[in-house]
């Protein structure tokens, strides 16, 4: 096999997104492979859709902002799934309104199968729960909002 039919099994490959190519003409033996191109970038927007883009207004700032400091924003402490409850049918450890004692269980990330019980680490009362049960939640998402007693 001469190098132009190569070449010409190569750009069809390309052509075609082959990632592998095999020819045997009689134990020809040709074996092309290549690595499968990589995703391609959306095309740039044009201008009149950035201009657009500029007047949508940017979002608020985050909570911590805006905090009072009588509030406390109780965050997650690893990656996981948020529970409200022990258990599905079981009632909530805490609902908006409660007053909370120090050490009193908020509710469970779990996180690698393990039921990790997020503790208050002040008195308070709960003015805000911030997300839904059975919610993932990252490192650092604020879950409650609790006003200083």
């Amino acid at each position: 096999m001469n190098e132009q039919s190569i070449r010409r099994y190569a750009e069809l490959m390309k052509e075609l997104e082959l990632t592998a190519l095999e020819i045997n003409e009689t134990t020809g033996n040709v074996r092309l492979e290549r690595v499968a191109p990589p995703m391609m970038m959306p095309p740039p927007q044009p201008a009149a859709a950035s201009a657009v883009a500029a007047a949508v207004p940017a979002p608020a700032a985050p909570r911590e902002e805006i905090a009072a400091p009588d509030f406390i924003s109780v965050k997650s402490p690893m990656v996981g799934v948020f529970y409200t409850a022990p258990a599905e049918n079981a009632e909530p450890f805490v609902k908006v309104g409660d007053k909370v004692t120090k050490g009193q269980t908020l509710c469970i990330v779990e996180a690698m199968k393990l039921m990790n019980e997020l503790p208050a680490e002040q008195d308070g009362y709960i003015t805000e729960i911030c997300v839904e049960n059975g919610q993932v939640v990252d490192y650092g998402a604020e879950l409650f909002r609790m006003k200083k007693v």
